[in-house]
């Protein structure tokens, strides 16, 4: 029986896609670099920021460790400016969340977005749901998918980690869950397609949040 969902953040609950790339994108454009497409933050996303600006900068650039240190403070800059600009939960997730929490199931993020920012993404886009933990990168914690972050939600809700699911949208979310024993779940609405979600060796694999109280055995 499932006690507790741990959602991934960016790309499973909300769609961040567009405030991510242009606050990038602002970025490289004011330093003369060129810009990506949406479609290339898909791919960049899901590792930290840190990682998005590595993989955003063209090749020179990124082997000089003091400008990735400039560009990436840049970076939040724009971003805190950016991040609710366009940014909403994905269609059926707010329903889904509801029913969710209306059976009692608890729930928790885990996000590799900087933990400031996953609160106030959160605590605005969301604000309607009681999550129980709410956790994005933090200093000693390793992130997804390293699974200490998410057995670390197990130990403080005092759930076993076979009773939690661990829902995302990318190769990294899959493998935290395997890798902590959840059932891990891949999502298909967010930025990664179901060839690596399988990949990875989602136990489930869904193409819309309805989708998730049946897996759990409550009625879709």
């Amino acid at each position: 029986m499932i006690k507790l969902v741990v959602f991934d953040l960016d790309g499973t609950l909300l769609d961040t896609i567009e405030d991510l790339g242009d606050s990038v994108n602002e970025v490289l454009s004011a330093r003369g670099y060129p810009e990506h497409t949406y479609d290339k933050y898909r791919l960049f996303i899901g590792d930290g920021m840190k990682k998005l600006i590595l993989r955003a900068l063209p090749s020179k650039a990124k082997e000089d460790p003091v400008l990735v240190s400039d560009v990436l403070v840049e970076y939040q800059a724009a971003y805190e400016r950016n991040w609710r600009n366009k940014s909403c939960p994905y269609a059926g997730i707010t329903n889904c969340l509801r029913e969710l929490q209306s059976t009692g199931t608890r729930s928790a993020i885990l996000s590799n977005k900087p933990h400031r920012f996953t609160e106030m993404c959160v605590s605005h886009l969301l604000s309607e749901f009681n999550f129980d933990k709410v956790y994005g990168e933090r200093e000693g914690v390793p992130r997804k998918p390293d699974p200490a972050g998410a057995l670390a939600i197990c130990r403080e809700l005092d759930i076993l980690p076979q009773e939690t699911m661990f829902v995302g949208d990318t190769s990294v979310d899959v493998l935290t869950g395997v890798r902590a024993g959840m059932m891990s779940v891949g999502v298909l609405w967010g930025f990664r397609g179901e060839e690596e979600l399988r990949d990875s060796g989602a136990e489930h694999i869904i193409s819309h949040p309805n989708k998730l109280l049946g897996l759990m055995g409550f009625e879709e």
